[in-house]
């Protein structure tokens, strides 16, 4: 059964909070004032990247039968909270732990890439529905926002999918790498061109481009 500790449901909420003000400092280049506008719609992209993310390895792990809670990494906070300083964030403010005597590479590998499969699909699920907005955006404020909610979206999971996925230290990536070398290459493979669309060209000239325009 899919349970949460108080703990854990505070952990969850800290955590939320702070990396999305890391997500919102990285953006907006420090400025005080775009952070206070953008920040809003930052929170709905960290919230459902963030948020799912370590559901999805919660999920997996309680339906292998194992107990999975998720706690916070104050060092990781902190540090996440320096780097956005300089424009990019270390997001690993916390993890779910899996309490298991025993468990095989593909078990493990299985938790930990439910989490970076979680932030594709919402990436993917952002850029379509930027994709139906796109063309009222330019004469409806609502649909001009739930535009740009769906950009900082796609930004945010591409780059969390990316980021778990690096085969470093403790990160998703090493454990899914150690079970299935394959799976490894494709996930990490469209989360790397997701990211490296959403930095070059921009969201917006991604849905132009998905349309042909």
């Amino acid at each position: 059964m899919f349970k949460f500790t108080s703990s854990e449901i505070r952990d969850l909420i800290i955590a939320f909070v702070v990396i999305s003000l890391c997500f919102g400092i990285a953006n907006t280049h420090r400025d005080v004032n775009a952070l206070l506008n953008l920040l809003p719609f930052i929170m709905v992209g960290v919230g459902l990247g963030f948020i799912l993310h370590e559901l999805g390895h919660k999920f997996v792990s309680m339906k292998y039968g194992y107990w999975a809670e998720f706690k916070l990494w104050p060092q990781g906070l902190l540090f996440a909270l320096v780097t956005s300083f300089f424009g990019f964030v270390f997001a690993a403010p916390g993890a779910v732990y899996t309490y298991a005597n025993y468990m095989t590479d593909e078990i493990n590998g299985k938790i930990s890439i439910a989490g970076p499969i979680v932030n594709i699909v919402l990436a993917l699920a952002f850029i379509a529905v930027a994709i139906l907005v796109y063309s009222s955006a330019f004469t409806s404020q609502i649909s001009l926002i739930i535009f740009i909610v769906c950009s900082m979206g796609f930004s945010i999971n591409s780059f969390l999918a990316l980021f778990n996925l690096l085969p470093i230290g403790n990160l998703d990536g090493s454990k899914v790498l150690r079970w299935n070398a394959g799976i490894w290459v494709i996930t990490i493979a469209i989360a790397g061109i997701m990211t490296l669309l959403n930095m070059t060209i921009g969201v917006e000239n991604v849905v132009r481009l998905i349309m042909g325009l």
